[in-house]
């Protein structure tokens, strides 16, 4: 019996699917599904039901699962900490993160951080839901707002959201100088089950807030589309200054009523409470941390002496 095999079938059953799987081992469905074949044939049990749709594990499988899978988990842990040991940045770092991610953190500044630590490899989960970070093996997750008990977070700044619009669409709509005129304006918007309209609540410098109901002709679910509705000149966009400033920057998006916006929220990288984590997962922290400030896409907050525990 293989142990890698055993390793395979947990990635498998944690993935969904042979094709997740694979993708996320950089191995062909068919592979690990022919391996997995082998490994039930030693066992002499059928783990799973395979379906076009989906994994079904049997009784077998789901026994064997809850025994092997924490078994797995601690040998590559301390696969880890040997690496760690030996000062070798090296290992499978998981991230997660949002959807969107990669729209305004550079690819560029990953294939670099993978040349300088070529025994990295890293998997990213884009997903705009929370993950598990126990449950799905995540490493590193980007979160905002309010964080979960039993996790270190290392604080990067803070995010809001402005308005922005295509020079084309101001030149032919004008520009709104008061909040209440975005009400008679074509508004990029998320979906909503109450309709067309939705209510922007959007405070200034001074502590004001003013609460307006907008409307437009584009909604979209994602921050990348509603960029991509407002570069387009379909109208007016609530969008975090991570993804419309460089488009700000390099003229094709104008700020909206700069005083104005919303969505002050406090962003942190978060991982296990591990008394010493491998340096892969580290050196990926600090990477992300310094890249993110270096984009000038967050208000940095005031030190407050390293990371933060949430307990």
């Amino acid at each position: 019996m293989d142990l890698n095999d055993i390793a395979l079938f947990v990635q498998v059953v944690r993935a969904g699917s042979f094709a997740e799987a694979g993708r996320r081992l950089g191995m062909p469905p068919s592979t690990a599904s022919r391996r997995l074949q082998a490994l039930e044939q030693a066992l002499g049990v059928r783990l799973m039901q395979r379906t076009t749709r989906r994994l079904v594990l049997t009784d077998a499988g789901r026994s064997f699962f809850s025994e092997s899978a924490d078994q797995i988990d601690a040998l590559q842990r301390t696969a880890s900490q040997v690496s760690t040991a030996s000062g070798e940045v090296a290992g499978r770092v998981r991230v997660a993160v949002p959807a969107d991610f990669f729209a305004w953190f550079p690819a560029q500044a990953v294939a670099q951080f993978l040349q300088k630590h070529p025994r990295v490899r890293l998997e990213f989960e884009l997903n705009d839901a929370r993950v598990d970070l126990l449950g799905e093996c995540i490493d590193v997750a980007l979160r905002a707002g309010s964080l979960a008990p039993g996790l270190h977070a290392r604080r990067l700044g803070t995010s809001h959201e402005t308005l922005v619009a295509s020079p084309a669409y101001l030149a032919t709509h004008g520009v709104p100088l008061q909040p209440h005129e975005l009400a008679t304006h074509l508004c990029i918007t998320t979906p909503s089950n109450g309709g067309p309209r939705t209510t922007w609540r959007l405070g200034d410098t001074q502590g004001n807030v003013a609460q307006v109901e907008v409307s437009g002709s584009f909604q979209a679910n994602t921050a990348s589309a509603r960029l991509a509705g407002a570069l387009a000149g379909m109208g007016i966009a609530l969008l975090p200054r991570a993804f419309s400033a460089p488009h700000v920057a390099a003229g094709q998006l104008q700020e909206v009523l700069p005083d104005y916006g919303c969505g002050e929220l406090g962003m942190h990288l978060v991982y296990h409470s591990r008394r010493q984590l491998p340096l892969a997962v580290s050196a990926f922290i600090e990477f992300a941390a310094s890249t993110i400030k270096a984009q000038g896409l967050m208000r940095v907050d005031r030190p407050r002496g390293g990371d933060s525990n949430r307990r």
